[in-house]
C-alpha cells in the first residue's frame, strides 16, 4: 500500500516528465516552412525598398535640376547597395538566432541538483 503523499509525488513527477517531453518535441514542418518563406520575403522587400528609394531620390533630383538621368542611375545603384547591405545584416541576424536556438536545444539541462565544481575562478 502507498500513502497519499507518495501518490501525489508520483503524479507531480509524471506531470514534470510530460512537460519536458512536450518541450523537446520538434516543431511542426509547416510552421518551419512558413517561417522560412517569411524570412525570404523580408529579404526581398528590403532589397526592393532600397532600389525604389534610390530610384525615387534620383528621379526627383533629375526632375528638380533638369539634368540627364545621371542622378537616377547613381541613386538607384546606391539604393541597391543599401538594400543588399540591409539584406546581409538581416541574414546575419537570422543566422545568429538559429545558432542560439540550436545551442539552447543541444545544451545540457541543469536541474540544480548536481554538485557545483570549482572552475578555478575563486568562486564555489
Amino acid at each position: 500500500m502507498t500513502d497519499p503523499d507518495q501518490r501525489e509525488r508520483m503524479a507531480q513527477l509524471e506531470k514534470r516528465i510530460a512537460a519536458f517531453k512536450k518541450k523537446d518535441e520538434p516543431k511542426p514542418h509547416m510552421e518551419e516552412h512558413y517561417s522560412q518563406a517569411q524570412l525570404a520575403w523580408r529579404m526581398v522587400i528590403e532589397l526592393v525598398a532600397g532600389l525604389l528609394i534610390g530610384f525615387g531620390i534620383g528621379y526627383g533630383l533629375d526632375s528638380l535640376l533638369g539634368t540627364i538621368p545621371i542622378f537616377l542611375v547613381l541613386f538607384t545603384l546606391l539604393g541597391m547597395a543599401a538594400g543588399v547591405k540591409t539584406m546581409m545584416r538581416s541574414a546575419a541576424e537570422i543566422q545568429r538566432d538559429k545558432l542560439a536556438e540550436e545551442a539552447e536545444r543541444t545544451a545540457p539541462k541543469h536541474t540544480g541538483d548536481e554538485k557545483r565544481t570549482n572552475d578555478g575562478d575563486g568562486s564555489e
